[in-house]
C-alpha cells in the first residue's frame, strides 16, 4: 500500500504523487481511492486501493534505475527497432509501454527516434514516441527532483 506523498507511476498515464487516499461512494459502493496528480496534462486520477496490483502501480525509480535509463538511451540501437513491418514494431513497443517497467519505456523512446532521424515514422508510431517521452519524462523529473524542461533537454542530448 502506498501513503499520501508517495511517488508513483501508472502504466500509460506516467508519473504522479499521490496527494490522498479516501474512501468515496461511486456507482453505490463505498471504496477507498488513492487520489493521484499527474502533472503531465495536469491530471488527477482516482484509482480503488484494490487495483493498484491490477493496474501495475509502482513506485518511481531511484537514481540507479534513472542510470540504467540514461545507459539504454545512450546506445545507439539500430534504428529499424526490429520488425521492418510498421504494425508488428507498433505492437512490440505497445506491449513495452503496456509493461509499465522504465527500461522497457526507454527502449521504446530510443528506437522511435533513432528511427524518425534515419527514416522517419508512421502517424501511429509519431504518437506512440510522444506519449513514450512524456512517460518517461514526467517519471525522470519526479526520480531526480527536476523540472520537466531539464529533462526534456537531458533526454535531446542523450539522444542526438
Amino acid at each position: 500500500m502506498f501513503n499520501v506523498g508517495d511517488k508513483v507511476v501508472y502504466p500509460m498515464h506516467g508519473a504522479g504523487v499521490i496527494e490522498a487516499i479516501e474512501e468515496r461512494e461511486v456507482l453505490g459502493k463505498k471504496k477507498r481511492y488513492y487520489i493521484m496528480r499527474f502533472p503531465m496534462g495536469d491530471m488527477k486520477v482516482m484509482l480503488p486501493l484494490e487495483s493498484e496490483e491490477t493496474v501495475g502501480l509502482r513506485e518511481v525509480v531511484d537514481e540507479n534505475g534513472v542510470q540504467e535509463v540514461i545507459k539504454i538511451l545512450r546506445e545507439k540501437r539500430n534504428a529499424g527497432g526490429g520488425s521492418s513491418n510498421w504494425n508488428h514494431r507498433y505492437r512490440a513497443n505497445l506491449e513495452k509501454m503496456r509493461s509499465g517497467n522504465i527500461c522497457q519505456i526507454a527502449e521504446v523512446v530510443s528506437l522511435l527516434a533513432r528511427r524518425e532521424q534515419d527514416r522517419g515514422l508512421s502517424t501511429g508510431e509519431r504518437k506512440m514516441l510522444e506519449n513514450a517521452r512524456q512517460i518517461l519524462i514526467s517519471e525522470l523529473a519526479l526520480a531526480r527532483n527536476n523540472e520537466r524542461k531539464q529533462i526534456e533537454n537531458m533526454l535531446e542530448k542523450l539522444l542526438a
